[in-house]
């Protein structure tokens, strides 16, 4: 039996549907129960969740009581904030569970976790100074909520690394970036690719009538060149995702062939890609690995992404573009606009790295304690 931990986000997005791959890949493959103890935090006012950042976590012995009831032999965490936190994780061990946390993003030192502030890359948090997010105020709510998140972060840090077995993380970006930026990030940790559940038998990006954006409205994400780039391509632009800069972007796409059809769900997600000649994975920030550059690549889609975090370890050359440059977005979108051959290519990559098979073969390794697979 294997137990997940999640806390969910108020605005839910690719970590989300990488705890649900996981749960499928136990299953389906690993041949293991799992379980999966959730928290959520739409429900939770800003006192509850500054109560749980300060405190360590909340309500750690539901942690170890699922431990117990399951007879869980390990507790895979993702999201541990604000909720979870390290004394869930400490709950586990005690309850007799081997803990492994899966970094899907840089919160071990940055209190937003992408390491994206006031329109760029920032590095400025080191270790257990976080001070800097505080007087920049990283968070945007309120300055109490990013000295909330500021102190949690340093004041827990060893001790949450402390509760670990094993890190994983999903690309070697992501590690060497953890790692300069201070996090008690050692030898316990290793990359693994999220797995994808299925694979195109080829590309049918020829007879595509659309470029796709799916993933969250938000400034880092890069969205607004797409709505540009598009635009100066005299490209059709799909938009599937919600978040905070929504309106923005609707504004900025005024008279040109974009449309906003909001979250959607997995089936219709997969027809748009059906339909698609070309995916944007625009990130202006160095993201860890966005899932929508792993599911367009298995869809056969091409895909044209900024050269920035784990993507440039995924994304073919062939369609990689300097981070914010806009007129080499437009170029790139041009070349790859229907090209099925760049669809197979980028198929066969994510084939070999992220099949169930190869995906299951590295966790299993990592449950058991056994590193066999490389950072």
């Amino acid at each position: 039996m294997i137990l997940l931990l999640h806390n969910r986000y108020r605005f839910p997005g690719g970590e989300e549907r990488a705890v649900e791959d996981l749960a499928w890949l136990i299953r389906e493959h690993l041949g293991e129960d799992v379980e999966l103890l959730e928290r959520d935090s739409a429900a939770l006012s800003q006192g509850r969740a500054a109560a749980g950042l300060l405190r360590g976590g909340l309500g750690p012995e539901e942690v170890g009581e699922a431990v117990r009831r399951t007879g869980a032999r390990v507790v895979h965490a993702h999201n541990i904030h604000p909720t979870l936190g390290w004394r869930a994780l400490a709950a586990a061990r005690e309850a007799g569970a081997r803990v492994v946390l899966h970094l899907h993003n840089y919160r071990f030192v940055c209190a937003v976790g992408t390491c994206f502030t006031r329109g760029e890359d920032c590095t400025r948090c080191h270790g257990s100074n976080t001070l800097p997010g505080v007087a920049l105020n990283c968070r945007g709510a309120s300055v109490a909520e990013s000295a909330a998140y500021a102190a949690s972060l340093a004041l827990w840090q060893r001790q949450l690394a402390a509760q670990v077995d094993r890190f994983l993380v999903p690309s070697a970006f992501a590690l060497r970036r953890l790692r300069q930026l201070g996090a008690p990030v050692d030898e316990r940790a290793r990359v693994l690719w999220s797995v994808q559940r299925s694979f195109a038998d080829g590309s049918q990006a020829a007879a595509g009538r659309h470029v796709l954006y799916a993933g969250r409205l938000s400034h880092e994400k890069g969205v607004a060149d797409a709505v540009v780039a598009c635009r100066a391509a005299g490209l059709p632009l799909v938009v599937a995702g919600d978040g905070p800069a929504e309106a923005e972007l609707r504004e900025l796409a005024a008279g040109a062939d974009v449309r906003f059809i909001g979250r959607v769900g997995p089936e219709e997600l997969a027809e748009l890609r059906r339909d698609a000649a070309v995916a944007v994975v625009p990130s202006r920030y160095a993201e860890i690995l966005p899932l929508a550059a792993l599911e367009a690549m298995a869809a056969g889609v091409p895909v044209v992404a900024s050269r920035s975090g784990g993507l440039a370890e995924l994304v073919p050359e062939e369609g990689l573009f300097a981070s914010g440059e806009v007129g080499a977005l437009t170029g790139r979108l041009q070349r790859l606009w229907g090209d099925a051959a760049a669809g197979e290519r980028g198929l066969a990559v994510v084939r070999e790295r992220t099949a169930p098979g190869v995906v299951a073969r590295q966790l299993a390794a990592t449950y058991r304690n056994k590193p066999t697979f490389g950072r």
